[in-house]
């Protein structure tokens, strides 16, 4: 044995979450309660059930890097609407917190994971997880009028994952079909139209 060998640190984890989910935590504050029934960009969802989808999503994800699959990590999103809790202003930034975390041990981005019932590698679920957390708070910042911008590292991660491809074209079913955004639009309006969304929508339509 070569005593003077040093050990190896592992390698440092491939995408860093925080400053995604600390835009979302900085957006709570400009989040009036008027606001909670108002429109969002997902059809299905009001700014509260945007709200309870993003709290549940943050421990699942949270659960997924820590390797602690239960009924949180086994639920797919769509399999009722999100309930928001009525202590959220705490909750939500505290789980957000406690997802990037967990996503900074470099295990988190190794072996097989699960988010939303479905099996998946660990450095897949992490680049899901911040694609979430960079299109949700988008969904946020529109929908309560705020601005929102995003990292270009974050967002080039964001637009691979969504790319559609040729092998699956439709994306696995799990986003809409892509929305055409013109020639030279920001990185941001691009992976916002990868995602489905329209990047001009406003509250009013």
């Amino acid at each position: 044995m070569d005593t003077d060998a040093t050990p190896t640190s592992a390698a440092a984890p491939a995408l860093d979450l925080e400053p995604a989910a600390r835009r979302i935590a900085a957006l709570l504050d400009g989040v009036d309660d008027a606001r909670l029934g108002g429109p969002t960009p997902c059809p299905d969802y009001a700014v509260r059930e945007l709200l309870g989808h993003l709290s549940m999503l943050a421990a699942a994800f949270r659960d997924a890097a820590r390797k602690d699959l239960g009924p949180g990590t086994a639920t797919a999103p769509d399999a009722a609407l999100p309930v928001l809790d009525d202590g959220w202003r705490e909750t939500l930034p505290r789980r957000l917190e406690e997802l990037t975390a967990a996503w900074r041990s470099p295990d988190a981005w190794t072996g097989m994971t699960r988010a939303g019932g479905v099996e998946l590698p660990g450095e897949v679920a992490g680049a899901v997880a911040l694609d979430e957390l960079v299109v949700h708070g988008w969904d946020l910042a529109r929908s309560t009028g705020q601005p929102y911008t995003a990292g270009e590292g974050e967002l080039r991660a964001c637009a691979a994952l969504l790319a559609p491809d040729e092998e699956d074209p439709d994306r696995g079913g799990i986003f809409g079909p892509p929305v055409p955004v013109k020639d030279g639009a920001p990185l941001l309006d691009r992976v916002i139209g990868l995602s489905g969304r329209r990047p001009d929508w406003r509250p009013e339509g």
